[in-house]
């Protein structure tokens, strides 16, 4: 039933009119189909009811929250704020977790916007879209690089963007394109709900919580007007040269063919951000010389490579295929792969007293996951290096045991033989 009215209003919304009428969409049996594909191992929120307490009474609960939502009664209990390591970073990221009954309202009302945006988006955004990831982001890059008149790239980074959305200018873009004030309020509650951190409430007036259901798409939402279309239709205009763009979600990179407009882009970008709340990470923005021309002429300069770019765990850098000719690598960003490792080791430090079997069938579904994403063209050797870590790191652990040594190195190579540690493999192939 969800599915055919979102077909309704994706029609609308290609046809550019204001949608109406979607807080109906918020029913009973939508709720309850959410509830069903909901993930019960999920942290609870401050409420501390988990999908299986939710699920004994169900009907009762999903009948008073409908009652809520219709006699507008309905308001979002506080988030829980918790934090997590932020990957290559000492920093910790910060997460709000909602009740159960508040993520449900929240993928309801993203599953709606999804309906209304997915055919606004610009092709050159990624993130958070359904049919699309990070290796098309990355493949997409390598190939402007590649193919077009690309020298120059502008590497960005927007400073705590969840935290700093601006909750007035993302009601004027919703209002945009929704003409249901009842829909536009009970985001507006969302919103305004505040966060739980060591037992105090923290109001904020800015951001939408990482962890939220429905952040994802409003973060897209609101990096669509400030940063997107602004580049598509008035940036454009202004250069001189090729210039692309490519953006998954918060993290994009620009690419152009002359430094002034390169140039143009960071001095306006910074403008462009203040206006609507965001800070660029001067620290971690910057341009650079990068392409297949940029090789070219740094060489002629005597300058040597140009710089590296990182981009969603990657780093990309220009080199040259089997033939000589200019091609982008890419391998795994050295402080990912650090932070990764240091955190495998903390992990069979703590589980050494584990069998050796159980532990490596547990690496296994690690080093599983590690090369789906970073099993991309050019990094098998990067990724075989994080393979000889582990296994050096878990010689190292299954040996600390106890005081007498467990194995040596000849025993624990038999034991690989038996259960192996899983080798690397290719899955995405960036240059098809």
């Amino acid at each position: 039933m969800l599915e055919a009215e979102l077909d309704r209003i994706s029609n609308y919304s290609k046809r550019n009119i204001k949608v109406e009428n979607l807080a109906c969409l918020i029913t009973k049996e939508n709720l309850e189909e959410i509830h069903r594909k909901m993930d019960g191992k999920k942290a609870v929120g401050v409420d501390h009811v988990s999908k299986a307490e939710y699920d004994e009474r169900l009907q009762t609960n999903l009948n008073t929250l409908i009652k809520r939502m219709k006699s507008q009664s309905y308001h979002p209990q506080s988030c829980r704020r918790v934090y997590i390591d932020k990957p290559g970073s000492n920093k910790k990221r910060p997460l709000g977790i909602s009740c159960y009954e508040d993520k449900l309202v929240e993928n309801n009302v993203a599953a709606i916007l999804n309906a209304i945006y997915e055919e606004k988006q610009y092709d050159f955004s990624y993130g958070f879209r359904p049919k699309r990831n990070c290796h098309q982001a990355i493949k997409e890059i390598c190939k402007h690089l590649r193919s077009d008149k690309v020298s120059y790239v502008v590497e960005a980074d927007i400073r705590s963007f969840f935290d700093s959305m601006d909750h007035e200018w993302l009601i004027k873009f919703l209002e945009h394109d929704i003409a249901d004030k009842r829909f536009i309020e009970i985001i507006r509650r969302m919103l305004k709900a505040g966060i739980l951190e060591n037992g105090k409430l923290l109001e904020h007036e800015a951001g939408s919580p990482q962890g939220n259901g429905s952040s994802p798409v409003l973060a897209n939402v609101y990096l669509h007007y400030v940063l997107d279309m602004w580049f598509e239709i008035r940036m454009k205009k202004q250069f001189r040269g090729e210039a692309y763009l490519i953006r998954y979600a918060d993290d994009y990179v620009g690419m152009f063919q002359y430094k002034a407009d390169a140039e143009l882009f960071y001095a306006q970008m910074r403008e462009r951000f203040m206006k609507y709340g965001l800070e660029l990470a001067e620290e971690k923005t910057r341009i650079l010389e990068f392409g297949r021309f940029a090789a070219t002429n740094r060489k002629v300069r005597n300058e040597g490579k140009p710089e590296s770019i990182d981009f969603l765990g990657f780093t990309l850098y220009c080199s040259t295929n089997k033939w000589g000719k200019f091609t982008v690598k890419l391998k795994t960003n050295r402080k990912k792969m650090k932070t990764k490792l240091v955190k495998l080791n903390i992990w069979l430090r703590d589980n050494r007293e584990l069998g050796a079997v159980e532990m490596i069938k547990r690496i296994n579904l690690s080093l599983n996951g590690h090369y789906r994403y970073y099993g991309v063209s050019y990094n098998f050797r990067c990724m075989r290096g994080f393979r000889f870590q582990v296994i050096k790191y878990l010689f190292k652990w299954l040996n600390r045991r106890s005081q007498k040594k467990s194995y040596t190195w000849k025993q624990f190579k038999d034991l690989l033989k038996y259960y192996p540690i899983v080798y690397p493999k290719i899955y995405v192939n960036l240059f098809e």
